[in-house]
């Protein structure tokens, strides 16, 4: 790997995340030799194609345009398909908010043709979360998991991740639009952030490459992607059509070990910033994915599958 900060089509490739994903050895330490073969198929199309850009508006509305074009000429859209733009002009995050993300970062989106029942769908976000974590730690950050889409690092944000789903022009296929932004190389952040966020440079005293920082990404998202395939599959070939996912999902269990939000005083609001609803204590993540929250004001258990969370504690 070159040691410079910035992306280039030669050195970021599928093959680069091919040789990084069948490299690491952590991802077979829990499983038998077929089952992480099968994971590591499942998960092999994450990447497959990589496009990269200096400036774009909006990777996602990017990736919608395309599928679109797709559609039009009767084509199927590439599944796992990434994009990755040096800067993005106007960066948006959940309910439209505005993303700084300015050159020094790493701003990708993957696209997947989702072909996962609806109750193993909903595990995308915790497969993402637990994927930047991994990827930071393996820097040597302690990243944890702020339910459901930031990373922090001691109460910083230096990543977050937003999930969307498109129809398309027909409505026969569902696919899952993956934004993932990453603090990298960028070190100064506007005001209102100031206190707030981070960045892997900040963090390590030192620039990091973001050929890297991405080819790490892309090879643990081909992991926990993968992995939610293979539970799938595995529960079909053993259950047929239970519904719910097993009880002890491994990626669930990964989750739970990287995040930082059981057993804290929390904020909950499906728009934290502009309708903030109650304030309750985390008390679990169950096996559906969903936060199980103590409210504080009537004592009442409440699960809550959407929304958002702000630490009080």
């Amino acid at each position: 790997m070159t040691s410079s900060t910035a992306l280039d089509d030669s050195d970021l490739t599928p093959e680069l995340v091919g040789r990084l994903t069948a490299g690491e050895k952590e991802f077979r330490r829990e499983f038998a030799v077929d089952a992480a073969s099968e994971i590591l198929a499942y998960g092999a199309v994450v990447g497959s194609r990589i496009e990269l850009f200096q400036r774009r508006n909006r990777c996602m509305d990017y990736a919608r345009e395309l599928i679109r074009d797709y559609e039009t000429a009767g084509r199927s859209f590439p599944s796992g398909q990434v994009f990755i733009a040096r800067e993005l002009a106007d960066g948006r995050g959940r309910f439209a908010r505005s993303w700084h993300a300015p050159a020094g970062g790493l701003w990708l989106t993957l696209v997947m043709v989702n072909t996962l029942l609806p109750q193993h769908g909903r595990f995308y976000p915790l497969a993402v979360g637990v994927a930047c974590a991994e990827t930071m730690r393996s820097f040597g950050i302690e990243a944890s998991i702020k339910w459901v889409n930031d990373i922090l690092v001691d109460n910083r944000k230096l990543a977050g991740t937003l999930i969307e789903t498109d129809r398309g022009l027909s409505g026969e296929e569902e696919y899952v639009l993956i934004g993932i932004g990453i603090n990298v190389n960028n070190d100064r952040f506007p005001p209102e952030l100031a206190g707030m966020a981070g960045s892997m440079k900040d963090i390590l005293g030192r620039e990091v490459s973001l050929e890297e920082v991405a080819a790490r990404l892309l090879a643990k998202l081909r992991w926990n992607i993968g992995l939610l395939h293979h539970v799938e599959a595995r529960q079909l070939a053993e259950e047929g059509d239970s519904g719910e996912p097993p009880e002890h999902h491994p990626l669930l269990a990964a989750w739970r070990q990287l995040s930082d939000t059981i057993g804290r005083r929390v904020m909950f609001g499906f728009d934290i910033q502009r309708r903030p609803q109650y304030e309750a204590v985390v008390e679990a993540i169950d096996s559906s994915g969903g936060l199980v929250l103590r409210h504080l004001e009537d004592g009442a258990q409440i699960t809550e599958y959407a929304g958002e969370i702000a630490y009080l504690d």
